[in-house]
């Protein structure tokens, strides 16, 4: 073997030598790295896969079992039976939480009451307001001579079921209809001529079933966008003070008229009243919704 030979060959060992070298330090390497999975781009939505499952919750200013209003999402009100009520208006159905225009609307629920509506009424009318009655069946049935004066001082009435039924909505469509049919009777039986174009679910515990029959009655679901939660008795200060600060111009008020003792709610609306009426228009909600 001549010198060239030997030099072309000892290059070539030292050229094996250094790839193995190499190769080894490649496998070290790669072992020492912890395995790493390529993270995913966020971008701030979540679908409705990656989100966590969660029951349907109700919307809704009275009592809910199961099932509030554009406006002021966070009130919340546990009615007589101790159950709670969100009033954000998720699960609305397309029930009305605002006018539809500048003017505000008080609404006076659960009524009438002997000792509490002719309050409210004097109170309105002292200061020439008119408002909104969502009047319970049987309390109409039993007091005529209140809804007769409730629709002569000009005030729109509200069909609010027979019974204040919260879990109505859950029931078959034959048995909501004749809920609110027999409601509407005994209304009628008042005051003949008094057009009932709205209903008011109790509780707020809206349904697509209960919507729909109301709506096949001719009648407009009416929800609200103020909750002062006076059936809580927070007194007339709280009560006065959530409904002046939350207050806008096409805001739906609810309030009550009865289911419990409702003093407060009508001292409240002594202090409301003057407020409201300098800086808003005050109506009765139409009676011809459409």
């Amino acid at each position: 073997m001549n010198r060239g030979d030997s030099t072309a060959k000892a290059a070539g060992i030292v050229t094996l030598v250094v790839a193995a070298l190499l190769g080894s330090a490649y496998v070290l390497g790669r072992s020492l790295v912890p395995d790493q999975q390529p993270q995913r781009h966020s971008t701030g939505i979540t679908s409705n896969a990656d989100a966590p499952n969660s029951a349907d919750q109700p919307s809704g200013g009275e009592p809910t079992a199961a099932p509030s209003a554009s406006g002021s999402t966070g009130p919340t009100e546990a009615g007589q039976d101790g159950s709670g009520r969100d009033a954000g208006g998720d699960k609305l159905f397309g029930a009305h939480a605002t006018t539809g225009s500048s003017r505000l609307a008080l609404t006076f629920d659960d009524g009438p009451d002997p000792q509490y509506t002719p309050q409210v009424l004097a109170l309105l009318r002292e200061f020439d307001v008119r408002a909104t009655f969502c009047v319970v069946g049987e309390n109409a049935q039993n007091h005529p001579d209140l809804i007769q004066a409730i629709v002569n001082d000009g005030h729109t009435l509200c069909n609010h079921s027979w019974q204040h039924d919260v879990g109505l909505g859950a029931r078959s469509a034959d048995a909501i209809r004749s809920d609110l049919l027999r409601t509407n009777e005994a209304i009628r039986a008042a005051v003949p001529d008094a057009p009932i174009v709205w209903y008011r679910q109790p509780g707020g515990a809206w349904t697509y079933p209960v919507v729909s029959v109301a709506s096949q009655l001719g009648m407009t679901p009416l929800h609200w966008s103020v909750d002062p939660s006076d059936w809580d008795l927070p007194g007339a200060g709280k009560i006065t003070a959530t409904v002046v600060t939350q207050a806008e111009p096409g805001s739906v008020v609810l309030l009550h008229d009865a289911g419990g003792n409702r003093q407060g709610t009508v001292d409240a609306l002594r202090r409301i009243l003057p407020d409201l009426t300098a800086r808003f228009e005050l109506e009765a909600l139409p009676t011809d919704p459409t």
